[in-house]
């Protein structure tokens, strides 16, 4: 089979995802991280479960308490945290502050902006998870070395905002793709 050919045939082109010359390396990595991912979500659902709430309310108030401890929480510093849209996370903290375990005050400064904190009734929630949260994170990351999740840590963030990117090129093709097809449909 000539080069060329066998390019046409590679799901990845980028030189440091092929491994000579093949992209077999590549679609390992990703056939790995598939059930990894569906993996980390069944577990952060889980640990919503056992408290009461769903994997994202779990998710959102775990990030309240984190990054409240360094920052001022707004319903969009939150949404930006965890990649999530604004509106979507107005109404998971609106669910949140009805069960009491969130609370939402208006910032002194900018009355527009609200400030979420997490409840005491919130606090304990989560702290009562940790015991268990402790042992599942445990488990999942069991094996991994010091250096290898120091490397994690600095490309995940890399990796979201290109996923972010490659999903938008995506949706901009099929956009592109569907309105190709109802031209020839109407042609």
């Amino acid at each position: 089979m000539a080069a060329g050919a066998n390019s046409k045939l590679l799901t990845v082109t980028h030189s440091s995802c092929l491994v000579d010359g093949s992209d077999a390396e590549f679609r390992h990595l990703v056939n790995g991280l598939l059930p990894f991912a569906a993996r980390l979500l069944s577990i952060r659902d889980g640990f919503g479960s056992l408290a009461g709430l769903t994997g994202v309310q779990y998710s959102l108030l775990r990030s309240i308490a984190h990054l409240s401890a360094r920052e001022e929480v707004t319903v969009n510093r939150l949404a930006e945290h965890l990649h999530l849209s604004g509106a979507f996370v107005t109404v998971e903290t609106n669910k949140l502050k009805k069960l009491g375990v969130v609370d939402k005050k208006a910032n002194p400064e900018d009355k527009r902006k609200l400030r979420l904190t997490v409840t005491t009734a919130g606090n304990r929630l989560l702290n009562d998870l940790l015991p268990t949260q402790q042992r599942i994170n445990d488990v999942l990351f069991e094996g991994v070395t010091r250096t290898e999740f120091k490397v994690l840590c600095s490309l995940v963030d890399r990796l979201v905002s290109n996923g972010d990117q490659a999903a938008l090129d995506l949706a901009h093709l099929q956009a592109s793709q569907q309105r190709a097809a109802a031209r020839a449909a109407g042609a």
